[in-house]
């Protein structure tokens, strides 16, 4: 049987809130639990409600949703969605939202009409993240009764790389921004980030990325060249791909089910470096990039995927891992500093985690 997907609406515009509430209720599936105008009268819905989705108005009296957002996040499984204002300021909040763990967000210019698929993610994502805790309770009580017993492992390196390709989607803002960090402002590639997201928003995430991560971030142009260690994010509602030295941009492509898309980025960056590329697949709807990254793989590149427990929705980098396609995969938290270990900047506990076959794979050479 069907969960039906219980939603809690907030917003300050009563003619929002029915705008919502009209659109919600259109397909079966969907419950309106309860309806909230300010941030406060929201937390104290949800505590009584319990939903499975907020949807959240960045701009409230009473209590923004930041700081709703806030005490939801910690106090509830609930997904929520932020309902943002498609200007600078709005697309700004929008950004800190999601590092606050906001699930994702719908720009209010655009509309309510594909809340559907928003929620259903959003549900998704609280399920994965009921599931993530439960593998970490697993995992806390495997380590109290001691080590297990493993094959030994080896380190591998990627000096030879040329080039690092991220994807990511649902979450993906939160772990970029834990991914970035840990990389030193030195870093000795380019990286080029295809993130799911609408135009304009993608300019405030690589600013803000820029501010509070060592390496430089920008939100890439059409002819850019590639230099070592700068972030290239791509503009949202456009095409990227890599040639060799640059990036080319292009806008109104048509065919294309995400724009960004992470499989055109990747399948560019194999065209122009063959197996010289590290691709890293976070978290993200989907398996956009599976298929390009697996064909890396095979190719002999190195891949990345991040692993169930870390994910906001574990679909991207599962559908690498169910392919095959994965050298490694990894906690969040581990992939920085992994890349750091591929290309020879020293040891990490991550490095412990090393996909033998993969190793054996690159002792024996092209």
């Amino acid at each position: 049987m069907t969960h039906t997907i219980r939603v809690l609406v907030v917003d300050d515009s009563a003619f929002f809130r029915n705008v919502l509430r009209t659109e919600i209720m259109k397909q079966p599936g969907f419950e309106i639990v309860g309806i909230a105008a300010d941030g406060r009268t929201a937390i104290e819905k949800m505590r009584e409600l319990n939903p499975d989705v907020i949807t959240l108005d960045i701009e409230m009296p009473v209590m923004s949703g930041l700081e709703a957002l806030r005490t939801i996040t910690a106090e509830s499984t609930a997904g929520v969605i932020m309902v943002s204002a498609q200007t600078e300021s709005g697309a700004k909040a929008t950004i800190q939202a999601l590092e606050l763990g906001a699930t994702d967000f719908i720009p209010k210019t655009r509309g309510p009409t594909f809340i559907h698929e928003k929620l259903r993610t959003a549900a998704d994502a609280r399920r994965s993240r009921l599931r993530s805790r439960s593998i970490a309770r697993r995992a806390k009580a495997d380590d109290a009764r001691g080590p297990s017993s493993s094959a030994p492992t080896a380190t591998v390196m990627r000096k030879d790389a040329k080039l690092v390709v991220i994807g990511s989607s649902t979450g993906g803002p939160q772990a970029l921004m834990t991914l970035l960090r840990a990389l030193p402002r030195n870093f000795p590639l380019p990286i080029v980030v295809a993130q799911h997201m609408p135009p304009h928003f993608t300019e405030a995430l690589a600013r803000r990325l820029d501010d509070n991560c060592q390496i430089r971030v920008v939100h890439a142009n059409d002819g850019d060249k590639l230099v070592p260690g700068t972030t290239y994010i791509a503009p949202g509602g456009c095409m990227i791909r890599v040639k060799p030295g640059e990036l080319c941009v292009t806008f109104q492509e048509q065919g294309h089910l995400y724009k960004p898309s992470v499989e055109v980025l990747a399948q560019s960056a194999i065209a122009a470096y063959g197996k010289h590329v590290i691709g890293v697949l976070l978290t993200g709807m989907g398996s956009d990039g599976a298929k390009a990254l697996h064909n890396l793989h095979q190719l002999g590149g190195y891949t990345l995927a991040q692993d169930q427990a870390t994910c906001v929705v574990y679909g991207m980098p599962k559908a690498l891992v169910d392919a095959g396609g994965a050298s490694e995969v990894l906690a969040l938290d581990d992939i920085g500093s992994r890349l750091g270990t591929l290309l020879g900047g020293g040891n990490s506990p991550a490095a412990s985690v090393v996909n033998l076959q993969s190793a054996a794979r690159d002792a024996r050479g092209p």
